[in-house]
């Protein structure tokens, strides 16, 4: 092998990284394994998919005056003939009470109109038109032409969100598959895509909570009646459906979406943190690497589940949050993490870290000051692109 000082030594290591990042991969669970443990003691765990300001459960205070006066605010502008979606997303952006959050969601996403005395009709139409397609289109998932496409969700869903038991119960992995598969069948220039599949649980989660008081990570949802379990996923479908009409080319062919928001994240990261930049450039780490993930799972396997749906408060209020605020959050993300960066002296290290970043602990806190960082950098280099290129 080569010394560190042999001039080929960069050749040499160049041909390395592609077995380092498999290795990188494979080291990644033990290695976050040894972070956890070597974190300081910390209180006990918060719920994986806590509440609004990580309230009411068990063992914590009630809501605070604060949280008690912005959830008023929501139920007076909720509680209007017509909903003034400006001012919900507005109250929505620093985060939603989870009592009201079901509704907020519908409204925000366009599913529902503002009018409150049309919404139930619509609720109607819209669930018995997803039943519909189930009844059409779910009996050829065994067919020729279709059983890939099935086969593939049949094998992604038991890997969606394992630590949560909620998602290892049979009837809700059908759920899951029938939703996929409808989108999947139903929107032929995509089809199904590995990651689509994280970006049912949100939606699934906060519906199911018009129905529930208790934590939902142990629910049993045969104990739901089964119209509610039906609408939970109509509802869950359509919002899917809704969220994935603006970032679709993220899933065509050849992902040409993800491939743009990755070098724009390169971009606007070597303007803000040129030091993080260079340093990955250093140990030849490519941010396709690490941040093909980040854009194609909304950064759903770097955050627990009550971080996402914190998060996703924010993009429904956000104008393209999705698709474009996305692009701040992750910036805001990678250079949060720079100290940490800065300290990996290989590329093996660097993938280790970027692919397991320590966030198990991270609440609605963490998550506002990563809103708050990506709105900073979303009014600095917004609608003035060649701010971010060089």
């Amino acid at each position: 092998k080569p010394s560190k000082g042999c001039e080929h030594f960069s050749l040499y290591r160049r041909r390395l990284n592609k077995n380092a990042l498999f290795r990188a991969n494979a080291a990644g669970e033990h290695a976050a394994l040894h972070r956890q443990r070597s974190l300081p003691h910390r209180p006990p765990l918060i719920p994986l998919v806590a509440r609004m300001a990580d309230q009411n459960t068990s063992g914590t205070p009630a809501m605070t005056e604060r949280e008690a006066s912005r959830l008023d605010k929501f139920k007076q502008l909720l509680a209007g003939p017509n909903t003034d979606l400006e001012e919900l997303r507005k109250l929505s952006w620093s985060g939603i009470p989870r009592q009201v959050r079901p509704i907020t969601w519908k409204l925000l996403s366009g599913y529902l109109p503002a009018n409150a005395e049309r919404r139930e009709s619509v609720l109607q139409r819209k669930r018995q038109e997803y039943f519909g397609f189930i009844q059409q289109y779910y009996d050829s998932r065994n067919d020729e032409h279709h059983q890939d496409t099935y086969r593939q969700i049949h094998i992604d869903i038991p890997r969606t969100n394992p630590l949560i038991p909620l998602f290892q119960q049979a009837s809700v992995q059908e759920i899951f598959e029938r939703i996929l598969f409808i989108w999947a069948i139903r929107h032929p220039a995509s089809g199904y895509v590995q990651g689509i599949n994280d970006l049912v649980t949100p939606f699934f989660v906060v519906y199911v909570f018009e129905y529930i008081e208790e934590e939902v990570e142990n629910f049993d949802v045969s104990s739901l009646q089964e119209e509610a379990l039906r609408n939970i996923e109509a509802d869950s479908f359509w919002c899917m459906s809704k969220l994935l009409d603006g970032i679709q080319d993220n899933y065509t062919f050849a992902q040409p979406g993800i491939q743009r928001k990755v070098k724009a994240l390169e971009e606007l990261v070597s303007r803000i943190d040129e030091s993080v930049h260079r340093h990955m450039q250093q140990y030849e780490v490519e941010y396709l690497q690490f941040a093909f993930r980040w854009m194609n799972n909304l950064l759903m396997r770097e955050l627990p589940l009550r971080c996402t749906i914190r998060l996703w408060d924010t993009y429904q209020a956000e104008p393209e949050g999705f698709s474009h605020f996305h692009l701040y959050v992750c910036a805001a993300f990678l250079v949060r993490w720079r100290k940490e960066i800065l300290e990996e002296r290989d590329f093996q290290g660097l993938m280790i870290l970027l692919q397991n970043l320590p966030t198990m602990h991270w609440g609605n806190e963490e998550v506002s000051v990563l809103l708050a960082e990506a709105y900073r950098l979303k009014f600095a280099f917004a609608d003035a692109p060649n701010h971010y290129k060089r």
